[in-house]
């Protein structure tokens, strides 16, 4: 999920993905904004432009042209605001849907999806309690894991979990087993449950 100063924003890609349209269409918005009150950039988002989603969203609902979802639904974006998930996570609880069973869109307006928001939610919370007994019975929390497999468990990108042993965030465990790859490098193991307790710390 994108965020300036903390505020759920968008980039162009974001609007793209989020209701279908194309990168010519919003180029060519904020460059008439004079004449059509198109919002002005909130900051930048990495090398992007971004703009306030609430501000935006008001913006192109009062055009008329915002595609109109029942109510009830939720983009991903706006599950994700809810559950404290990060735009990586909610894309890879989509991709492995067929595995954990993650419900289908309920509504799709250009490329934009939407789910029921009480039956993902309710998915969503049995999911948490499958992923806090080990998938089910499937693993125990005291399975080492390695990093790789703690950034899946948390639904974060693993280049971002790299930096973690030696500037290590706050709550973040000490490794339970550390074994010597030879060239100096090691691989650091993590107690499943160490992990997800962290995960839980971690939620807003």
């Amino acid at each position: 999920m994108t965020t300036v100063d903390g505020r759920r924003a968008y980039t162009r890609a974001d609007l793209m993905a989020e209701y279908g349209l194309g990168r010519s269409t919003l180029e060519k918005w904020f460059r008439e904004r004079s004449a059509n009150g198109h919002p002005e950039p909130a900051g930048t988002a990495g090398a992007q432009l971004a703009w306030d989603a609430e501000e935006w969203d008001r913006w192109y609902a009062a055009r008329g042209t915002a595609p109109k979802a029942p109510p009830g639904l939720a983009t991903r974006d706006e599950l994700a605001a809810e559950h404290g998930l990060s735009r990586h996570a909610m894309k890879r609880l989509w991709a492995e849907k067929e595995a954990n069973g993650h419900p289908e869109a309920a509504h799709q307006a250009g490329k934009a999806l939407y789910w029921d928001r009480a039956e993902w939610g309710a998915w969503y919370a049995a999911y948490e309690r499958r992923q806090d007994v080990g998938g089910g019975g499937a693993a125990d929390p005291d399975e080492l894991i390695t990093l790789a497999d703690a950034a899946r468990l948390l639904g974060l990108a693993q280049t971002s979990v790299t930096v973690y042993p030696k500037r290590p965030p706050a709550g973040w465990p000490e490794p339970a087993r550390t074994e010597p790859l030879g060239g100096g490098r090691v691989r650091r193991l993590y107690r499943r449950g160490d992990i997800l307790a962290y995960g839980r710390l971690k939620k807003p």
